[in-house]
């Protein structure tokens, strides 16, 4: 991978839905050799995929947090399932240290908030900790960390 491809790599990050054409322009190259640089990125799999990155709307107050679960290894594949059917859960890690998982979910207010940690709760401990603010949001890179 070259600095063109950073730069590629970075367009996409900002705006996957950038035409080839101004990426071509972005980075002076021709929009054959964009679309070619493209392609061999995602058959090498540095691009996995295109997304959509969600924003919570204006006003919009919802209580997000992280959610921290200590699971025996019986009941993980249960806890799993629940969590797929939760759609507050935005996203799960499974971690080492003191608990088994790590999960961060977005709710409409702390009675649902609680309702939830109460059903993790049925399968092992929680520790909940509620996100205040996000100095650090790299979910749309601006700056690859390669």
């Amino acid at each position: 991978m070259d600095e063109l491809d950073r730069k590629i790599l970075t367009l996409l990050s900002q705006n996957a839905r950038m035409p080839v054409k101004d990426i071509a322009e972005r980075i002076s190259l021709t929009s054959p050799a964009v679309s070619s640089r493209i392609h061999k990125l995602e058959n090498e799999g540095v691009i996995s995929g295109y997304t959509v990155v969600l924003r919570q709307p204006e006003g919009q107050n919802r209580v997000n947090a992280l959610i921290s679960v200590s699971a025996q290894p019986a009941v993980r594949s249960e806890l799993i399932e629940l969590l797929q059917n939760q759609r507050e859960v935005l996203q799960c890690y499974h971690v080492t240290g003191d608990h088994s998982f790590l999960i961060k979910v977005s709710c409409s207010n702390m009675s649902d908030l609680e309702h939830l940690i109460m059903s993790f709760q049925r399968l092992g401990q929680t520790s909940t900790q509620i996100i205040l603010s996000t100095p650090v949001d790299r979910t749309s890179l601006d700056v690859l960390p390669f």
